[in-house]
């Protein structure tokens, strides 16, 4: 019997200082720090994890997992 991997789900975890804690406006989007793809959330969330805490003095630092796997398959 043939094994299967499991289905391929990238997700995207990327951050920025933004404008203002409460804000989802970048200060300044050529300093974006794009972290990297992962192939599932489990994955991306330690990398997104790793990123916040190392972040957490700075109230205006946020980072994001972005679910890319639904952009490229919206109906899905």
């Amino acid at each position: 019997m043939a094994e299967h991997a499991p289905k391929q789900l990238l997700h995207l975890v990327f951050g920025g200082e933004l404008t203002a804690p409460h804000s989802m406006e970048f200060k300044d989007l050529s300093k974006l720090d794009l972290v990297g793809m992962y192939p599932n959330y489990a994955e991306a969330l330690k990398a997104w994890r790793a990123k916040a805490q190392s972040t957490v003095d700075n109230a205006q630092m946020r980072y994001f997992v972005v679910h890319i796997h639904r952009l490229m398959e919206p109906e899905g």
